[in-house]
């Protein structure tokens, strides 16, 4: 018998009990619209990631003091001071892989500008922070470094600052703020970035040179950490590695003693919430899968149902001629077609489901092509797998026997 006579009889089965096979398909339904839509829901959310830590610098290396042990107890790293202006203008001329570079000093307090005052923060860093963090300026410019070798009072402020010390609209340009006591005038104001990944405000921030930061208002002679740029997002591991070495000749360590600071890059940053995001997205598609497999139970279900309701067919078709491998293939079809259309009707409600996602709740998803693919190959997989053991039982009826079925 041909295979479009095969598929006739199939889907003309399917047609006629139309109630029944739309309850099989259900499992198969939800199955397929709920893997696309956690599929997306986690390709979106590492897309999301990826493009909210670029924005801070995608090739930007951050150097802190590390943990030491100190007497037998382990030094955390905010008692350390191992970082000093001297491992800066190593940096500065020994590196290779490094274009921009800044020191960094920073501290907390409240910030007043006549009747207002807000709690926010200051950091104490190079005119290269502004490249080095993909900052821009909206209004004004950033300091110098004059500025930074005279320690110059001046600062650069983000849009929540101006927001709350200047609630009435007023240019803060050339304004003077106090931050603990010390006077620093406006000279710039930053371009609003928003959250980061952290949830924290981007734009409550003040930017001062580091030399006015460590000697007017937090007294220190060292730095708290040193930002930079690596030539290149793929050249950041050499940064890295090219960075340890400078600082561990600079603090004169042993080739078998551990390092007194710590170095990593966005790269591996990014890389580890992505993991956690493939994490939760494996977690979240199994559960879904899980009406994947209900489904293909039902459709085996359905199935023996089926060859009972009709043995007496199978039966006739045999004594006509009708050979065991035509029935085999006649009730696979039907079942792979069960399956098959669930798919369709899921991938559109799976499609449904990460538009409603995206555009009512707002959280980012992107649909691939190959979540598509998978939930189709799934879906042929399911109805040739549950199918295959109601159909062969079929193709063996015995046909004396399924004429005589009642």
């Amino acid at each position: 018998m041909k295979l479009s006579n095969l598929i006739k009889i199939a889907w003309k089965a399917i047609v006629l009990n139309k109630a029944r096979t739309l309850l099989t398909m259900l499992g198969i339904i939800i199955g397929v619209g709920s893997v696309i839509a956690m599929l997306a829901i986690g390709e979106g959310s590492k897309e999301s990631i990826r493009t909210q830590i670029s924005s801070m610098g995608s090739n930007m290396i951050t150097i802190r003091p590390g943990a030491q042990m100190m007497g037998g107890v382990r030094r955390g790293a905010d008692e350390m001071q191992s970082l000093k202006l001297d491992d800066y203008e190593a940096l500065k001329s020994e590196t290779r892989f490094l274009t921009d570079i800044s020191p960094q000093v920073q501290g907390s307090g409240q910030v007043i500008s006549g009747s207002e005052n807000a709690q926010t923060s200051i950091y104490g860093v190079a005119p290269e922070y502004l490249n080095i963090r993909v900052l821009e300026m909206v209004s004004g410019s950033m300091f110098t470094e004059a500025d930074v070798r005279s320690a110059a009072k001046v600062a650069v402020i983000g849009e929540t600052v101006v927001e709350n010390l200047f609630p009435n609209g007023n240019d803060p340009i050339g304004q003077m703020i106090r931050f603990k006591s010390i006077p620093l005038k406006i000279i710039g104001v930053l371009a609003p970035k928003g959250e980061n990944t952290f949830g924290q405000d981007q734009d409550d921030v003040v930017l001062a040179p580091y030399t006015t930061v460590q000697k007017r208002i937090l007294a220190v002679d060292y730095l708290q950490s040193i930002v930079a740029s690596a030539t290149s997002e793929d050249e950041a591991p050499d940064a890295v590695e090219e960075v340890s070495e400078v600082l561990r000749s600079q603090h004169d360590i042993a080739s078998n003693a551990e390092d007194d600071f710590s170095v990593f890059s966005m790269e591996e940053l990014i890389s580890t919430f992505s993991s956690t995001s493939e994490m939760l997205t494996v977690l979240l598609v199994a559960i879904a899968s899980i009406s994947l497999l209900i489904g293909g139970i039902g459709i085996m279900n359905i199935m023996y149902v089926s060859v009972k309701e009709r043995t007496r067919e199978i039966g006739l078709r045999m004594a006509v001629g009708g050979k065991g491998k035509n029935i085999l293939m006649q009730f696979l079809i039907e079942s792979i077609l069960i399956s098959v259309t669930g798919g369709v009707i899921g991938v559109i409600l799976g499609l449904g489901a990460t538009f409603f996602i995206e555009k009512v709740l707002s959280w980012p998803t992107n649909v691939t092509l190959y979540s598509l693919v998978i939930s189709f190959a799934v879906c042929a997989v399911t109805g040739i797998f549950f199918g295959w053991y109601p159909a062969r039982k079929a193709s063996m009826l015995d046909p004396i026997n399924a004429l005589r079925y009642e």
